[in-house]
């Protein structure tokens, strides 16, 4: 199916590995051009060369702190040599878990400034351009925001404010031709997952196989999603075929 994207510019933030790192590959493969955000600027660089070569797009590297409000600025910077901007996809950000008592103020800081005040900060500064061209946002949001858990009170807090701000801005996007979404993935093979799997076994001897069956019976899933499958939707959302 053609999306119509070909041509079109997007950014995506968290590009540099894991979901936002499927998110860009798919985007790209529907031909579009991309600047891509992390704070890691070796697997940044290296990701928007592969796929640039791979897909023929164009892809500009933006390596920054999102946390910190110049980041989003910096952004806007790196689109100055595009003439217009068609999407936003808000995927950085990794919150800490942890026993609420032993999380920090600093824990607690650093996730809202990495997830939610950067997708503020960037939703406001590319408004205008995703006006001019009936774009579209979409911030994942992680399953926290809607199941709050002991161990992750600060991403399940943080998530469920962006989903309140997605909901409040998609009322003025309504008005100003600018789709805004949100998406609450599930658990994806990432290496995330990979490192909580890993952990368990630490912690109880378990093998791997054991380990996945167990957190997928505590789901209620028949198996984790992969990263390529989430991409392919978030594409969706970008593209007019889901207004």
């Amino acid at each position: 199916m053609d999306l119509g994207l070909k041509g079109k510019v997007a950014v995506v933030t968290g590009a540099s590995r894991g979901l936002g790192a499927a998110i860009a590959r798919r985007l790209a493969a529907e031909g579009m051009d991309l600047v891509t955000v992390a704070r890691s600027r070796d697997a940044l660089e290296a990701e928007a060369a592969h796929l640039s070569g791979t897909y023929g797009v164009r892809v500009t590297a933006c390596p920054v702190d999102l946390a910190a409000p110049e980041g989003a600025s910096a952004v806007l910077e790196a689109l100055a040599s595009f003439d217009a901007v068609h999407g936003l996809v808000n995927s950085a950000g990794a919150t800490k878990r942890g026993n609420f008592f032993s999380l920090t103020e600093a824990d607690w800081t650093l996730g809202y400034d990495l997830k939610f005040h950067a997708a503020v900060r960037l939703s406001r500064l590319l408004w205008p351009k995703l006006k001019a061209g009936s774009g579209a946002i979409v911030s994942i949001a992680g399953l926290g925001g809607r199941m709050p858990s002991a161990d992750f009170t600060i991403g399940g807090s943080v998530n469920a404010a962006l989903l309140n701000f997605t909901k409040a801005l998609a009322e003025v996007g309504s008005r100003d031709g600018v789709r805004v979404n949100a998406v609450n993935p599930g658990y994806f093979r990432t290496d995330r997952l990979k490192n909580s799997l890993r952990s368990t076994m630490e912690q109880t001897g378990c093998s791997a196989d054991e380990a996945e069956a167990t957190l997928l019976a505590r789901l209620g899933a028949a198996r984790f999603g992969e990263p390529e499958e989430l991409g392919g939707f978030i594409a969706f959302l970008m593209s007019a075929q889901a207004a």
